[in-house]
């Protein structure tokens, strides 16, 4: 009888550990499956963000009127997701705004193609940009002028994007730290000047600086309602047209009190 019960006792354990591998495996291959899932659509962005990047440039730009060669030339060659962080690079070719840390944003490739086309640039001329941000509406104008200069007052963003510009080349950026409402006066004039954070009105040193000629785009107003402007000076006079009515980021100085 003792036999019989130990035999009997064996048999049950085996099927208990074969049950539970039996399951464990089952498990695992679930588990392979749902990482296949995860991963099989990042490798595929990864793989067509030429693809998305040519749409990017249809769908948004060139469809919604803007006919600029250089620019659309400049938005196809500039990769946009590598100046994404890392969590919204998906999202790289979307028509939408994207967080990039400090409370500050990637413009929507659409604002960017239509401020860029706005300034009307030649390849010879200098550009000052206040609100470096990422870099990538950096690096839009670097494709299409010879000098860039541009001012970012929240400093890790201007490393981080002197880094990414450096990785890529474009040795015609240079960027400073500091409060762009004030400008980059060494470099002045400046042939265009873009400004990509709000001021509640138009800084007087930007006017300044801007040269006989120069085009100017910048958006205007307080937190609830922003409008994009393009000023233009002839014979010392800056004048000034309505574009749109957009929403950005405010424009801050160093206490970080709005300007």
């Amino acid at each position: 009888m003792m036999f019989l019960y130990d035999y009997q006792y064996c048999l049950n354990k085996i099927f208990i550990l074969f049950s539970f591998f039996r399951k464990t495996l089952a498990m695992s291959r679930i588990v392979i499956i749902l990482w296949l899932i995860l991963l099989l659509p990042a490798v595929g962005l990864s793989q067509n963000y030429e693809a998305e990047r040519s749409e990017m440039v249809n769908q948004q730009i060139l469809n919604r009127g803007i006919r600029n060669e250089q620019v659309l030339n400049a938005m196809e060659s500039v990769k946009r997701h590598l100046f994404v962080p890392q969590e919204y690079r998906h999202l790289s070719y979307s028509d939408r705004p994207l967080p990039i840390g400090h409370g500050q944003t990637i413009s929507e490739p659409r604002i960017v193609a239509l401020m860029t086309d706005y300034l009307n640039l030649k390849e010879h001329e200098k550009v000052l940009e206040i609100g470096t941000g990422s870099g990538y509406q950096s690096a839009v104008l670097a494709e299409i002028v010879d000098q860039v200069y541009t001012v970012e007052i929240v400093e890790e963003l201007a490393q981080r994007a002197r880094t990414t510009l450096n990785k890529l080349g474009y040795d015609n950026v240079h960027i400073r730290i500091g409060d762009g409402y004030k400008g980059w006066e060494a470099h002045a004039p400046y042939d265009a000047i873009i400004v990509t954070a709000s001021p509640t009105d138009i800084p007087p040193p930007l006017k300044e600086q801007l040269a006989e000629g120069g085009r100017m785009v910048i958006p205007v107003g307080g937190s609830v309602y922003q409008k994009l402007v393009l000023l233009r000076k002839k014979n010392g006079k800056v004048k000034q047209t309505d574009v749109t009515s957009v929403r950005f980021v405010p424009m801050v100085d160093e206490e970080g009190d709005r300007h």
